[in-house]
């Protein structure tokens, strides 16, 4: 197993101001998170708590459709959808190849050759990686997100979600998508697991010390490559661009509108040639680098 040191002790809120003109415009605050961090991560909350005491609104994505969290609540609520159907079990549904990757991960990281064999391939997947990066000490049940839309509640600062089409809901997406589907998306969670343990550690390290280009030089996270999957087999370069469109959309109503927003995103939305920070720069917006 490959050794894996992330910095946890730099971890906090990195807030970029963006200004509309005139000033009597809106004004708005932007908070990059990433998953998965590392799972003994003190997240310094201070700063936003102060931001929320005069925010009008925080603006924060659609609960995760998919992922660890989304699957374990379904483990609980919906155990039956889960499973592949008249009761067949991976080695009969993944291609050959596919299967004994995905068996000798399961071996490594599970300690099994059968786990979660009746499961469908999507969720399999889901469940090896939560146990890859236990082994590595990083989890992604640790929503930054969720702790910003629990803030807001106590200071009483209402919360619109942005939504994103091109999200699936995991629970619709199992009744219908197809298995070659299924399979680029396990394919794009062994390719993590195999070899990109690094990657993710690398990711949450950057984070944590602010650096967004280095963020921005590494792969996207296999979440990302999923649901892009997920949607009618489209690619994770297109997911992005997809989500950003609908946030510009929303951070650009919300700047020339007026009040203070908070808005709480995905770092690789923000970051990049094409990121929301650069577009927002682009559209005539002074942006204030943290």
């Amino acid at each position: 197993m490959p050794a894996l040191t992330v910095s946890a002790d730099r971890l906090g809120p990195r807030l970029w101001h963006v200004r509309a003109t005139p000033p009597a415009a809106g004004e708005l605050w932007l908070l990059g998170t990433i998953s998965p961090l590392p799972v003994d991560v003190r997240w310094r909350a201070a700063e936003v708590d102060r931001l929320l005491m005069r925010t009008d609104v925080v603006l924060a994505a659609k609960p995760l459709e998919i992922g660890t969290a989304r699957v374990l609540w379904m483990l609980v609520t919906h155990r039956d959808a889960l499973m592949n159907p008249h009761g067949g079990k991976l080695e009969d549904v993944l291609p050959r190849p596919l299967y004994a990757r995905f068996a000798a991960m399961r071996a490594t990281y599970a300690g099994s050759w059968t786990k979660w064999e009746r499961y469908q391939p999507v969720i399999a997947a889901a469940l090896l990686e939560d146990a890859a990066l236990e082994k590595v000490g990083l989890s992604q049940r640790l929503d930054v997100s969720l702790a910003v839309r629990h803030l807001a509640r106590n200071h009483h600062v209402p919360i619109d979600e942005v939504i994103t089409p091109a999200v699936p809901d995991l629970l619709d997406a199992l009744k219908l998508v197809a298995p070659e589907i299924q399979d680029r998306c396990m394919a794009a969670v062994l390719d993590v697991v195999e070899g990109g343990l690094q990657s993710l550690g690398a990711r949450a390290s950057a984070w944590g010390s602010g650096d967004t280009e280095a963020i921005d030089a590494l792969p996207p996270s296999p979440e990302t490559v999923c649901r892009a999957a997920l949607d009618e087999g489209s690619t994770a370069a297109a997911e992005l661009a997809q989500a950003r469109r609908s946030w510009q959309a929303a951070l650009e109503t919300r700047l020339r509108g007026g009040g203070v927003t908070l808005a709480v995103l995905e770092v690789d939305l923000l970051v990049g040639a094409d990121g929301l920070l650069a577009q927002l720069r682009s559209d005539g917006f002074a942006v204030d680098t943290p």
